[in-house]
This record gives C-alpha cells, structure tokens and sequence, in this order.
C-alpha cells in the first residue's frame, strides 16, 4: 500500500501507552491553540487592513471575561499535562522491586550487556516478554543515551554515576536500540537489537550461556556434518564392500593398493578427506567422492576428525546420540534391486538445513533420504 506507513514505533512496552496519550494529547492541544491563534490573525489582518470600511471609533481596551477564558482554561489544561507528564516521568524512572536487573555500559562505540548469571552481549539485549526489567547503566568514556523508540525509553549513560531504566515488554519481536546523544565520530554506528522472547525459550536461551541451540562438541559437530555430507552412507560399523569402516581408525596402520602403508593420523585422515586418491585402502578402488573447500571448510574437517577419534563413526556413539534424540540406525533394505543401503546411516537431524542429498548409481544415498525424512 502506497500510505502504509507507520507515523510511530510499535507500542511494546507496558508503558508506551501512557507515554504515547500524553504525547498525543501535548500534540493536539498545541495544534488546536495554534489554529486558534492563527486564525484570529488571519480574520483581524483582513478585517482591519487599510483601506478596509470598518467602525474604528470605538476599541475595546479590556474584556474580564476575555481575560479570565484565555487565562483559567490553559491553566488548568497545563496543570492537567504537567500531572500526566509528571506521572508517566516517575513511572518510568521507578522500577518494581522484584525486576530482573541486567547492566548496561555505554563505550565508543557500542553497547555492552552483561546478564547477572554471566551472559554478555555487544549490541543486543535479550529480555523476557510479561517482566518488569531494570537497566543499571554507565558509560566507560563519554556521555551516551540509550534509546529504544519502541519502548518509549530513553536515559542518558553518564561517566562514572550509575543511571537505570525499567521496562516490561508486551510483544515478541526485534526493536532497534540507539544512541540519541552524539557521542563522537561513528555516533551513528552505535545501534544495535533488543530482542524479546518468549519468557519459556529466555529461560533456555540463559541456561545456554547465551545461545539459541545448546552448544555442541567438536564430535558432535563433527557427527551432524558426518551424516549431512553423506559419509555414513558407506563408512558403517563394519568394512563392506563399498568402503572400510572408521570403526577405531586412529592410531591404526592402513595398508594401501600400491603396498605402502601409513599410520592414520590427523594428517592422514584430513588428506583422505580432501584428496581421497592419494592413499587407496587395498582392497577398494577410486569411489569416495572429493570433497572441495565450498563442501567442507578446514572447521567442518576438524570436526569431521574429532567424531572420528572419538567414535570411529558409528551412530550408536555418544557424540551422534547426542544430536538428535531421534537419531536412530536406517536397516538395511534393498532400493530398488540395486547396492545394499549402509547400515549405520543416522536419521538424525530431519529435516536438517545443511544436509546434501546425494545420489549414487542414480539413486539417493541413504543421508540424502534420512535427510528428507524419507523411509527407505
């Protein structure tokens, strides 16, 4: 829509109504006092221009009744939004007692935020939706504000004096945060993201230091990358024909088709991941695809070799468990007449972002189907 524009932030705080009526109604009162005026003046300067056949014989100096209107009736108006102005100005800088306090320090050129159980963040404040929370704020440097438009909440972050600020939000969503005092060169660049949650998913969002997702191992990383790229699909927990377990592998002499054997090592591993031909395991031939740096950065690979030592990667392992609580072996099943699918592919992660269906001999690999939630 070509008018779909909004004239103010969303109102998502518990005070921003209060806040926004007195705004609204100091708006009204001064266009309506300014269209009087105005009016007056343009209704007097036509009437008694020059030339204009007026009886001026006549002025009136003083009018009571005048007098008394245009002074008791924006009296009382101003004592009335000095009341509600004075009231929505002690609301805000009077925080409930039981609010969750989360401190704040102003420093060029950006916000840092540090929970009371640890959790710190640098230009976005997390906070639950329903409770009452309190900013205890300082500036490290020079003077700061820190502005949140949508909460109708602004305060100044001063040099050595705490300052504080209390909310409580009403609605689950991102708002921007500002600094709305010039603090020095890149002023404009300190701005950042409030965001506010459900109180259930901010509960886990602290107890996960700060993170959306639990954090994962190195193996279990490794393990989701395992099964996503497809490497389950062959390697099961015993050699088969189509590829040699990694049941174990590390520290293990591997003996290869041109007779030459090597202790598989973190070298050794990495180089059969990226340049798989280098060092064919005698008894196979050249079937494991490359894996090029778009497939798998050096972390991935790290990753990949930490599951590896840890598990041999086998999905009954700790490291694989612990992804998915669904994870469990794909049985063996013909597909369509043709290979055997790999018995120890995990159905973990369904449906997972960065899973890579495959297809070999034209049909889809075993991690490509767990992938899609298809059953074999």
């Amino acid at each position: 829509m070509p008018f779909n524009f909004p004239l103010a932030p969303p109102q998502a705080s518990s005070l921003a109504p209060e806040y926004d009526a007195v705004f609204y109604a100091l708006l009204a009162l001064t266009i309506f006092f300014t269209g009087i005026v105005l009016a007056a003046v343009v209704f007097l300067t036509v009437r008694y221009r020059r030339g204009t056949k007026v009886d001026r014989s006549r002025p009136v100096y003083e009018d009571l009744r005048l007098e008394l209107s245009w002074t008791i009736i924006p009296l009382i108006l101003a004592l009335v939004m000095f009341y509600a102005g004075a009231k929505v100005f002690v609301d805000i800088r009077t925080a409930p007692k039981d609010s969750e306090e989360i401190f704040v320090i102003g420093k060029q050129w950006m916000w840092h935020i540090e929970h009371p159980n640890g959790v710190r963040e640098n230009n976005t404040l997390h906070v639950p939706i329903g409770k009452d929370v309190k900013l205890i704020m300082i500036s490290q440097d020079v003077l700061h504000a820190f502005y949140v438009p949508a909460f109708r909440t602004q305060v100044h972050v001063v040099p050595g004096r705490y300052t504080d600020i209390w909310f409580k939000a009403t609605k689950v969503g991102e708002y921007h945060l500002f600094c709305n005092m010039y603090c020095g060169t890149q002023h404009s660049e300190m701005c950042g993201s409030v965001i506010v949650m459900d109180q259930r998913k901010y509960a886990e969002w602290l107890a996960n230091n700060g993170e959306s997702v639990p954090h994962l191992t190195m193996a279990q990383a490794g393990a989701r990358k395992f099964n996503s790229v497809g490497c389950a699909n062959c390697h099961g927990g015993t050699d088969t024909l189509r590829a040699p377990s990694l049941v174990g592998i590390f520290g293990k002499k591997r003996v290869f088709s041109d007779g030459t054997s090597l202790i598989a090592n973190d070298e050794y591993l990495r180089e059969s991941i990226v340049n798989p031909y280098n060092h064919i395991t005698a008894g196979y031939g050249q079937s494991m695809p490359v894996y090029t740096k778009d497939q798998l950065s050096e972390e991935d690979i790290l990753n990949i070799l930490a599951y590896i030592k840890t598990s041999g990667g086998t999905p009954d392992s700790p490291s694989a468990s612990l992804i998915s609580e669904s994870a469990v072996p794909v049985e063996t099943s013909k597909h369509n007449g043709d290979t055997p699918l790999a018995t120890n592919a995990i159905r973990a992660q369904i449906p997972s972002s960065d899973a890579t269906p495959t297809v070999r001999t034209g049909h889809p690999a075993v991690g490509a189907i767990a992938a899609r939630g298809i059953n074999p």
